[in-house]
């Protein structure tokens, strides 16, 4: 199956209807809270749209795991706190749309670490998350992040990590841990993190975003 894309980021020259191209929020089994940080990813479709003239839906989409239309979305986002389940079947298709171009952002929202790394070894058998250098194209597609990804909320104090899979050359599914970016993209008023924090938040999640259709 082949992903189902409009293989540009369409620009406001380009014509002033609304995009079709939507971001989507994974929906998954297990347990865990896959509908946390509601006002997240609209935050970071409106930066896009505004700081990098992006023209991407304002509305995110929610999609799940096993469903074939997946395959209409560049770029997925997940999250939550607790347990993640992924059937065969489930792990089967998202194996195909990362294979045929997609791209998954993990972002562990405090709990998740021990739940993705065993789904995704159902995944990707033969791949395991490695650590990516800081001068990785992900960190200054857009913003530059010589220090690796910022850091939103302490949690257990560790310095935050990004992890990658990556298939022959290409990284398909960046995993952010012990950093929260999430968080920092919802409004200022859920957590009332300073200006600052939300912003390199924001531009972190947007380097993401690039990434994703930059790889296309």
């Amino acid at each position: 199956m082949s992903l189902l894309l409009i293989l540009t980021v369409l620009m406001p020259q380009m014509g002033e209807a609304q995009s079709s191209l939507k971001l989507a929020k994974l929906k998954y089994g297990g347990g865990g809270d896959w509908y946390a940080n509601k006002t997240s990813l609209p935050n970071l479709i409106k930066f896009c749209n505004t700081e990098l003239r992006m023209n991407l839906n304002p509305n995110e989409d929610v999609v799940e795991a096993g469903s074939p239309d997946i395959f209409g979305y560049p770029f997925v986002h997940m999250t939550g706190h607790g347990n993640v389940v992924f059937t065969d079947a489930e792990a089967k298709n998202l194996r195909s749309y990362l294979l045929s171009g997609g791209f998954l952002h993990i972002d562990d929202n405090y709990g998740l670490d021990p739940f993705i790394r065993r789904e995704m070894k159902k995944v990707f058998p033969e791949l395991s998350f490695i650590e990516l250098p800081y001068d990785h194209e992900v960190y200054k597609v857009k913003y530059q992040f010589a220090d690796g990804l910022p850091k939103v909320h302490e949690h257990d104090g560790k310095s935050p990590q990004g992890f990658g899979l990556i298939w022959e050359g290409r990284l398909i599914c960046y995993y952010s841990y012990e950093t929260d970016l999430g968080n920092g993209w919802e409004d200022q008023s859920v957590y009332n993190n300073p200006e600052e924090t939300r912003r390199k938040a924001l531009q972190m999640g947007a380097n993401l975003v690039s990434y994703a259709f930059m790889i296309l």
